[in-house]
């Protein structure tokens, strides 16, 4: 893919240094561009690392060996922050306990530093004591492999009415039941706080940021889906510069990454023009407000 150079990009990658955010970018927000690709956007827009998936029509890494991968990646400056995912992760067994510990094994191959734990989001087991008890024992069946591999398990709350983990803090109860603050972070994404309207963030217990915008006006965040999330930009009605000023207060400071599901932004012919646009927009907003 050839790109089109931004001649404001680089003062736009600069705002956002200075700001002394680490800038990531989950592979779904240029889920149509190479493993490679993926690499050279996130290079050129200097950020601290990328997310990479198993859900998308490629294979990881596009074939290469985990190993291979992760030294491009890390010739790059890159860190692979987390391979996603396990899905319906708190609907733990015994073939859930081999797919965990097999994405686990790719994750220390190639380097990477988490794997990405998705709940059920099917209307089932969504019952206060019941999803509780499911979650405490996806975690303990977890927490010995996470510390085996010396990896991190990030716990993504999904804000749907239909997940079986909406809210944050009932996972942090959970993990710290269990002394197990070491193996298990959360995800906090700036969507799904939305759509469960949480009020806790748990920064302290935060190990990504994944940031989206919606754009349409005609949707309540009940009818908001996947398919809606853009980068964010002026339209923005998840307030996410006001969700990540809040976490920068309570002490975050790990990587915010890009995860947008949007086709249109897919679609963008010059995606790393469109995401130095974002960057600029979010990095103006913060200092707009510290100012």
């Amino acid at each position: 893919m050839t790109l089109i150079r931004d001649p404001d990009a680089d003062a736009r990658v600069r705002l956002w240094e200075a700001s002394q955010i680490l800038l990531a970018i989950n592979h779904m927000t240029v889920a149509r561009t190479s493993f490679k690709g993926l690499l050279e956007v996130a290079s050129t827009l200097r950020a601290e690392g990328i997310e990479l998936r198993n859900d998308l029509s490629a294979p990881l890494f596009d074939g290469l060996d985990p190993e291979q991968a992760g030294a491009i990646a890390r010739t790059k400056g890159l860190r692979i922050l987390a391979l996603a995912e396990v899905k319906m992760f708190n609907d733990w067994s015994t073939q859930k306990d081999l797919e965990a510990t097999a994405l686990m094994q790719i994750a220390v191959a190639c380097g990477a530093e988490a794997i990405s734990l998705i709940p059920r989001n099917d209307g089932v087991r969504t019952e206060p004591i019941q999803r509780r008890a499911d979650l405490r024992v996806a975690l303990q069946g977890l927490q010995p492999r996470l510390e085996e591999y010396g990896l991190v398990g990030l716990i993504e709350p999904l804000g749907f009415r239909t997940s079986s983990l909406r809210f944050k803090a009932e996972i942090v109860d959970e993990i710290e039941a269990l002394n197990a603050t070491d193996q298990f972070k959360l995800v906090h994404d700036t969507f799904h706080h939305v759509l469960a309207g949480e009020e806790d963030y748990c920064a302290a217990h935060t190990g990504i940021v994944h940031i989206s915008g919606v754009v349409n006006s005609n949707l309540t965040p009940c009818q908001m889906r996947d398919e809606d999330r853009m980068l964010v930009d002026e339209r923005d009605r998840l307030q996410n510069i006001n969700q990540i000023r809040r976490l920068i207060a309570d002490g975050y400071d790990r990587p915010i990454s890009f995860e947008a599901f949007s086709t249109d932004v897919h679609n963008f012919a010059d995606p790393e023009l469109e995401l130095s646009r974002s960057v600029h927009f979010i990095e103006s907003g913060l200092a707009a407000e510290a100012a």
